[in-house]
C-alpha cells in the first residue's frame, strides 16, 4: 500500500549491544621460552665468547689443586739461587718456571742447565709459582731430600783405621758444606752430626761443599756421647 512505510521482504533485525569480553579464556595459550639469559650465557653473543676464552687461560681451583702441588722437601726461588744451585749440581727434582717469564742471561742459563742435567722443566701460572714463594721471580726448583747415612754404615764402609768427623753444635749450613768439602780433602769416612740443634744438609750446605757432599756420606745421631763410645768399642 502506499502508506506502507515498510518495504516488501525486509527483515527486522533486533539490535544487539557490544559483548562481553572473555578476558582472554578463549585464546590459545602461548608457551613463552622464560626469562631471557644473560648474554654471557647466550653461545654467539660476544659476551660469551670472552667468558669461554677467560676460562681457557685460568683453570679452575680444582684443576690447579690436583695439577700443582708444593714440591716435597726444600725449594730454591730467586734467579741467582736457582742459578747458582745448578751450577753447583745440587740434586735436584724438577725445575719450575712461569708462563711469559722475562727471560734474562740467568733464566736461559738456568733451562740449559735443567735440560743438561736431564730435569723436567714444568711451566706453570704465575699466581700457582707465587703460591710456593712469593719472592720467586718466576723460577723455582725443588730440590731432592737428602738421603742420610748411619753411623753403622759409615763405620762397615771405612778403612780401618777409620777416620770419621763428629759435629756438635754446627748451625750454619754453609759451614756444615764446608766442612764435608774439607773431609773429602782428607779422606774422611764420613761425617756425623746430632739430629737436633745442628745444621741439615741444604742446598746451601751442598753448594758449599763444592760437589764432595756426593761422594761423603753424612749420617745424623740422636746421643752425639753415646755414639762415639760405641766407636771405641
Amino acid at each position: 500500500m502506499a502508506g506502507n512505510s515498510e518495504r516488501k521482504g525486509a527483515v527486522r533485525g533486533s539490535k544487539k549491544g557490544p559483548s562481553g569480553g572473555t578476558g582472554g579464556n578463549n585464546k590459545r595459550r602461548l608457551s613463552g621460552k622464560g626469562p631471557t639469559p644473560k648474554a654471557e650465557d647466550r653461545p654467539y653473543h660476544a659476551a660469551a665468547k670472552r667468558k669461554k676464552a677467560a676460562e681457557k687461560r685460568t683453570p679452575s681451583s680444582g684443576a690447579r689443586s690436583a695439577r700443582m702441588e708444593k714440591p716435597k722437601g726444600e725449594i730454591v726461588s730467586g734467579r741467582n739461587a736457582v742459578l747458582e744451585a745448578l751450577r753447583a749440581a745440587v740434586p735436584a727434582t724438577e725445575l719450575m718456571v712461569a708462563r711469559s717469564i722475562d727471560v734474562d742471561d740467568r733464566v736461559a742459563e738456568s733451562l740449559q742447565l735443567a735440560l743438561h742435567h736431564g730435569l723436567p722443566i714444568r711451566e706453570v701460572h704465575r699466581a700457582e709459582i707465587e703460591g710456593i714463594s712469593a719472592n720467586s721471580q718466576g723460577i723455582i726448583l725443588a730440590i731432592k731430600p737428602y738421603q742420610y747415612s748411619s753411623f753403622q754404615e759409615i763405620s762397615e764402609r771405612a778403612k780401618y783405621p777409620a777416620l770419621i768427623v763428629a759435629l756438635d753444635g754446627v748451625t750454619d749450613p754453609r759451614n756444615l758444606g764446608a766442612i764435608v768439602r774439607s773431609a773429602a780433602a782428607f779422606g774422611v769416612a764420613g761425617v756425623v752430626m746430632t739430629e737436633r740443634r745442628a745444621a741439615a744438609m741444604t742446598a746451601s750446605a751442598w753448594k758449599s761443599s763444592a760437589g764432595a757432599a756426593a761422594r761423603i756420606p753424612v749420617a745424623q745421631v740422636t746421643n752425639m756421647a753415646r755414639t762415639i763410645e760405641d766407636a771405641k768399642k
